[in-house]
C-alpha cells in the first residue's frame, strides 16, 4: 500500500498540531490557514494587497505607486501561516516549500506571465543558509503553472541586513540598489517571495527589473503582513 505525503515525511502526523494526517497538515490545521483568496477576509487592494474598500486601488498606491503593477498572496501573515514560513526559512524544513508553493499556486493570476524570478540571496546568506527558500517554493509553482523560472535574470549584487531587523522606515533605504539584472529582461516577470511586509524589497526589484527592461513586474508571496508600506 501506498504511503501518503505526509507519512513519509512527518510519520503520518500533522506539522503542526502532530495529530494524524494524511498530507502535511491535518485537516483542522489547515482549515485554520489564514488564506487571503477565500472571499470572507477584507477586500484588497490589488496593486500592494493590504485591505482596500471594495478593492480599490488603495490611497497609499495612488498618491505613491510602487514600481509593481500587481500583487497576489495567498496567505496572511498570522499564525499558523508563520509557523510553517519560519521552519521552511530558519530551520531547513524544505518539504515545505512544495506545500506552500500549490497554496500559492491557487491564487495566482498569470496575467500573461513570461517567468518567474524568485527573491534573490546575497552570496554570502545563500552560503550561511545553504537555500534560497523564495527560490524552493517558486520551483514547485513553475511547475504547476507551467511557467518558466528564471532566477538568473535577477541577481543580489550585495549584502544587506535582514529586513526584519530593521524599523520599517529604513527598510527602502536597505535594499536600495541592492539588485542587478545581468541581460536583457522583457514581458511581464512575476516576483516571487515568502512573505510581503512593507514590499521594499519587492519594490526595488520590480524597479529593477523595468530598468533591465520588463513590462510589467508582478509580485506573488506566500503571506501578506498587514503592515502599511512605508
Amino acid at each position: 500500500m501506498l504511503k501518503t505525503l505526509g507519512e513519509m515525511l512527518f510519520g503520518g502526523s500533522c506539522f503542526l498540531c502532530r495529530g494524524k494526517a494524511e498530507a502535511l497538515l491535518c485537516a483542522a490545521c489547515d482549515m485554520d490557514l489564514p488564506r487571503l483568496s477565500t472571499g470572507t477576509g477584507p477586500e484588497l487592494c490589488p496593486r500592494c494587497a493590504l485591505a482596500s474598500p471594495a478593492g480599490a486601488i488603495c490611497g497609499r498606491c495612488l498618491t505613491q505607486p510602487p514600481s509593481y503593477d500587481a500583487t497576489h498572496a495567498a496567505l496572511a501573515y498570522g499564525f499558523p501561516a508563520d509557523v510553517l514560513i519560519q521552519a521552511l526559512k530558519f530551520r531547513g524544513e524544505l518539504a515545505l516549500a512544495p506545500f506552500l508553493g500549490d497554496i500559492l499556486s491557487k491564487c495566482i493570476f498569470m496575467d500573461n506571465v513570461a517567468c518567474i524570478v524568485p527573491v534573490p540571496l546575497s552570496a554570502e546568506r545563500l552560503r550561511s543558509r545553504g537555500y534560497n527558500q523564495a527560490l524552493e517554493i517558486a520551483r514547485r509553482v513553475s511547475a504547476v503553472a507551467g511557467t518558466r523560472l528564471a532566477p538568473e535574470l535577477c541577481e543580489r549584487s550585495r549584502d544587506t541586513a535582514t529586513q526584519m531587523d530593521l524599523p520599517l522606515e529604513e527598510r527602502a533605504k536597505n535594499v536600495r540598489g541592492a539588485f542587478h539584472c545581468p541581460g536583457i529582461v522583457s514581458g511581464t516577470v512575476a516576483v516571487l517571495d515568502d512573505v510581503m511586509t512593507t514590499g521594499a524589497t519587492l519594490d526595488e526589484m520590480a524597479a529593477t527589473l523595468k530598468r533591465a527592461g520588463a513590462g510589467r513586474v508582478v509580485n506573488w508571496v506566500v503571506a501578506r503582513t498587514p503592515q502599511l508600506r512605508v
